[in-house]
């Protein structure tokens, strides 16, 4: 019962901290501002990225729900906040302030603190759970690409 709780609590922080981002973007990726730059011609289509991180954000609840149950400490909240902090700041700091030099920073920090995760949490009892990892790494390395090549070609 416990990791039910767990995993709910979870669901419920990350995806309030994507409605959080989503409305801190304004009109985000429909703004005058936004589709008027240059993009990576490898930027998929908007419905992806709905789609990305609703499975990354079930993936990251089931990994905290383990994570949690086996190691809470100040140390991991902490490390979790950051990740929240990050995840949810990038929107605004991108879509909303247009710094996309900070933003490549930012998401270029929760690309790190995700890799924190998996390497420093993927101890015996959490070898196979870190996998779940996965899908948030690769989409913030392809985002990452995005960002980058927004700063690069603007």
């Amino acid at each position: 019962m416990k990791k039910v709780y767990w995993f709910i609590l979870f669901l419920i922080i990350n995806f309030g901290g994507l409605v959080l981002g989503s409305y801190l973007m304004n009109d985000g990726s429909t703004s005058v501002w936004y589709t008027s730059i240059n993009k990576a011609p490898w930027t998929p289509p908007g419905w992806v990225f709905g789609a990305s991180w609703t499975v990354i954000m079930i993936c990251f609840s089931i990994y905290l729900t383990y994570l949690f149950s086996l190691r809470k400490s100040k140390f991991v909240i902490a490390v979790y906040s950051v990740a929240l902090i990050l995840n949810v700041s990038w929107n605004y700091i991108f879509f909303n302030q247009h710094l996309t030099n900070i933003a490549l920073l930012t998401i270029i920090g929760l690309t790190l603190v995700i890799l924190y995760f998996f390497i420093s949490f993927g101890d015996e009892k959490l070898s196979k759970m870190k996998y779940l990892l996965l899908p948030y790494i690769i989409w913030l390395c392809i985002a990452t690409s995005l960002n980058g090549y927004i700063v690069f070609n603007n």
